[in-house]
């Protein structure tokens, strides 16, 4: 394989998928003057990513700075000291340390801009942001993508119908993969080669110098000069491997795009002796499922409950969704769970649900009892649920589950008056018919557990030794947040922050 004449091409740097981590870390690299390509499975670049809303929690930048928050790396440290533990292996300080110099260098491109919104942080813990410090992008006018425009991904709901972007501003996750595109075109050094599946790697004397890929006219051959950057998400959308770690949930029920994040890359890495942790881990959430079985990923609840299949509660229904998601895993006969309202939210769903619109599979009774025999409920328990959560509404305190009690949960609270809700806008009174139910399955936004990474994205080996030229980040990596979710843009703003340091050690290390 050294000979180049046994290369179909050439590149300094290849990045395995087109995420928010992949695309900053092809950006990095191309800003350098390296010639970068952009590997994507799909015809579409940005995976999960572009069906998100694209949160980026990045700590104690400028961005935070501008907004007057008080946000700072200190109180990120504390916050993320205080769930994770002790920084073992470096990782939560080489991402505090980073993140302003990501945000710096990003911002630094005109192509992308960024503003913080609030979305508290997710746990009560020191050093908590209780509006949040997550930030996220503009949206990006179509015009300025031109036919580049074609290439994002589209929203959930349109692209689980097959259809292309509306004729609107691109915004959110589309808004960041847009912008990550342009930045990228800009350099003169990107590639970005779809319908691309990574099969293999090509090592020589220890190092990974390259990929195997299919494509529509067959297997090709890739160098890479300077290394391989993994960063193509999870294996959330291949059942075989969650079965085989152990990781709860379905592939259906997932919110990656069809056909995606199948675990390729982790597979080709541990072929050549990678090592993996995590493996039984993801980004968990509620998802209503609708009627062809796919779920949507849903939070915010602003109204009714939640119960298993005893017909009772089992949490906060306010919790914040990979912490309710993690309470339906905890549980067999919590999956799937019922989201119980009526109809006081005039039809609507009271939760965010995305995608949204009618394509969950609602159940309608008259009474509760009724509902509860048509979801195969035992009636008496659902009737006495109701009623016990109806007189925790008028009291304002949920003494079972204590919802209401933190900044999270009134975030999303609904506090329009109707003249009957109770004092606690996060219990809302179930108790005007008809009453309506939604099936709720343990969703995720995309595995969390894959390959043993260090502080600069070098994936290490079973006995802890880096593998010459072979990097990873995002979802592909196991995530140095461990089996918790600090913050809403997390998996994004440690993609980011690895796939640039990455592309950092790739251009101190000398060439083969």
């Amino acid at each position: 394989m050294a000979a180049s004449g046994l290369w179909d091409d050439e590149y300094d740097v290849v990045v395995a998928g087109s995420g928010a981590g992949a695309m900053t870390g092809a950006l990095a690299a191309a800003s350098r003057g390296l010639r970068t390509a952009v590997l994507e499975k799909t015809s579409l670049l940005g995976g999960t990513s572009s069906y998100a809303g694209a949160a980026v929690w990045l700590p104690g930048t400028r961005i935070q700075e501008r907004a007057g928050i008080g946000d700072s790396t200190e109180s990120a440290r504390t916050y993320l000291r205080a769930l994770l533990g002790e920084d073992t292996d470096g990782r939560q300080e080489a991402f505090l340390t980073t993140a302003p110099e990501v945000a710096e260098f990003l911002e630094r491109d005109p192509a992308i801009e960024f503003e913080w919104r609030p979305f508290p942080d997710y746990f009560a813990a020191p050093g908590r942001m209780d509006m949040g410090r997550s930030f996220v992008p503009l949206d990006l006018p179509a015009e300025r993508l031109g036919g580049l425009a074609s290439l994002v991904r589209p929203p959930v709901d349109r692209d689980r119908a097959g259809q292309g972007h509306r004729d609107a501003p691109l915004s959110q996750g589309r808004a960041l993969i847009g912008r990550l595109l342009l930045a990228l075109t800009n350099t003169g050094n990107g590639t970005v080669r779809t319908g691309t599946r990574l099969t293999g790697l090509v090592v020589e004397d220890g190092r990974v110098v390259g990929v195997e890929a299919e494509t529509g006219d067959g297997p090709v051959r890739i160098r890479a000069r300077r290394g391989v950057l993994l960063a193509a998400g999870g294996f959330e959308g291949n059942d075989e491997m969650r079965a085989e770690h152990g990781v709860p949930g379905a592939a259906g029920w997932s919110m990656a795009p069809s056909g995606a994040n199948t675990g390729d890359p982790i597979l080709a890495a541990t072929a050549v002796g990678a090592a993996t942790d995590l493996m039984d881990q993801a980004w968990w959430c509620p998802g209503v499922q609708d009627a062809s079985g796919a779920a949507s990923f849903t939070l915010g609840f602003g109204g009714g409950l939640v119960v298993d299949a005893s017909g009772r509660r089992f949490a906060n229904e306010s919790l914040p969704y990979d912490r309710m998601g993690r309470e339906m895993a905890a549980a067999p006969d919590r999956v799937p769970a019922y989201f119980v309202f009526d109809s006081r939210s005039g039809g609507r769903l009271p939760a965010i649900s995305v995608p949204g619109g009618p394509g969950a599979d609602w159940v309608q009774a008259g009474t509760v009892g009724e509902l509860a025999e048509k979801l195969g409920l035992p009636a008496d328990a659902l009737t006495a649920t109701v009623e016990r959560f109806n007189g925790f509404a008028r009291a304002g305190v949920d003494a079972d589950f204590h919802r209401g009690e933190d900044p999270y949960d009134l975030f999303f609270a609904d506090r329009s008056d109707d003249g009957d809700r109770g004092p606690n806008p996060c219990l809302v009174p179930v108790d005007r018919p008809p009453y309506y139910a939604v099936r709720l399955v343990l969703s995720d936004l995309g595995t969390k557990g894959g390959l043993r990474t260090d502080t600069e994205g070098r994936v290490l080996d079973a006995e802890s030794r880096p593998i010459e030229g072979l990097y990873a980040a995002g979802n592909t990596s196991a995530s140095f947040a461990g089996r918790f979710y600090p913050g809403p843009g997390t998996p994004i703003g440690s993609a980011m922050v690895f796939a640039y340091r990455a592309v950092g050690d790739m251009t101190e290390t000398d060439t083969p």
